[in-house]
């Protein structure tokens, strides 16, 4: 019953039958008391679960692997990574044996912080202990040597393959955007190839990532041929695949272009997105039209999205280089009342124009704006 309120996120309901199982003079148990933290971590009360795991070993409890596992695992998602790796020590200190999800779990963690190399040690750790590795566990290394740009030390395929383990879709994905992230585009083909002869078919983020870097790339052949390969499988272009190759044409300073496309994707019912809104922002200001950069800021507002740092900062850039002070201060000021934050070019762009302009009152102002 406790369980099944768990995983209805029924906490309250949860503790209520774990006070009746106390009151009637049942001996707590280890089972119980896992199940509360597991659904304590998975309704996001890391403090509760960490007192619930505190009161079993007063209690005299001994938790078990599953029972470090699942609190390790919460914490680091959580963002609490000093915790989850101090609760990893203590388990060991427990002589408690970490099972594949805790390595799981503490490799991702360390990839996440850069910290590959840890992680690839505890990889090796547990193959010394027999315990069987699972497609999981590569894709983890293989991501983090993806963003470190050490993408040959990310072909792990072979060692899975000996493994008897086989690279799914994300494996696959990993390894694309990683030779994306350093130009081996032809190497990207190949895998994309590889992908597709072992029976595997490629998802809308295969093609986002392709056609993102072959738009970089500016070679529009190819770009045109996935769009075209991705609509016969019946794979529909997202508002992402889109922004993508707007941004591509801006890029290219082909203006038209991405607005002939950012009115195509309404036209096909996809609303456009902040990102999309700042991309497009960008080509404007960049090409110095202020006028229609502005009527699309203010188009935000009907669409209901508030634009982001990153909008705010261009389009305060846009105004400077142009000499219009007051327009970049007005920006400026809205900024402040967002709660957003200005960058330091913004700022620095500001106080140049106004000390050109001989602003002395409104200079004052914007430095007491940026004290505040």
């Amino acid at each position: 019953m406790i369980k099944g309120c768990c995983e209805a996120c029924d906490l309250s309901n949860s503790f209520e039958l774990l006070g009746q199982v106390e009151e009637s003079g049942l001996p707590p148990n280890v089972v119980i008391n896992t199940t509360l933290i597991d659904g304590c971590c998975k309704n996001g009360d890391f403090e509760q679960a960490k007192t619930l795991f505190c009161k079993m070993e007063e209690l005299g409890l001994v938790p078990i692997e599953y029972t470090y596992t699942i609190l390790i695992n919460g914490l680091f998602k959580k963002g609490l990574k000093k915790d989850g790796f101090e609760l990893y020590e203590k388990m060991q200190l427990n002589g408690v044996i970490p099972n594949l999800y805790t390595y799981n779990s503490v490799m991702n963690e360390y990839c996440n912080g850069g910290k590959v190399d840890e992680a690839f040690e505890m990889f090796d750790e547990m193959r010394e202990r027999g315990l069987a590795c699972n497609v999981v566990t590569y894709n983890i290394l293989i991501r983090g040597f993806c963003r470190e740009k050490r993408v040959w030390e990310a072909e792990l395929m072979d060692q899975m393959k000996m493994a008897g383990i086989s690279p799914n879709l994300i494996t696959y994905n990993s390894l694309i955007d990683g030779f994306c992230n350093v130009g081996k585009l032809e190497k990207d083909m190949y895998l994309f190839d590889q992908l597709k002869t072992k029976g595997q078919s490629p998802s809308l983020v295969t093609y986002n990532i392709l056609i993102s870097w072959f738009s970089r790339a500016r070679d529009s052949a190819v770009v045109a041929g996935l769009i075209k390969e991705m609509e016969e499988r019946g794979i529909r272009p997202s508002k992402v695949t889109y922004t993508i190759v707007i941004d591509a044409f801006i890029r290219s300073v082909n203006t038209e272009k991405a607005f002939e496309l950012y009115l195509f994707m309404q036209n096909v019912g996809l609303v456009p997105d902040v990102y999309t809104f700042g991309v497009l922002i960008h080509g404007l200001c960049t090409k110095g039209n202020m006028k229609d950069a502005w009527k699309l800021f203010k188009s935000m507002d009907e669409m209901q999205l508030k634009p982001n740092d990153v909008i705010y900062n261009t389009m305060i850039h846009g105004y400077c280089k142009e000499g219009s002070s007051y327009s970049a201060l007005r920006l400026l000021q809205e900024m402040g009342e967002k709660k957003l934050v200005p960058n330091v070019a913004s700022r620095s762009f500001i106080i140049g124009l106004l000390c050109k302009d001989g602003s002395g009152k409104k200079l004052e102002a914007l430095v007491r704006m940026i004290m505040e």
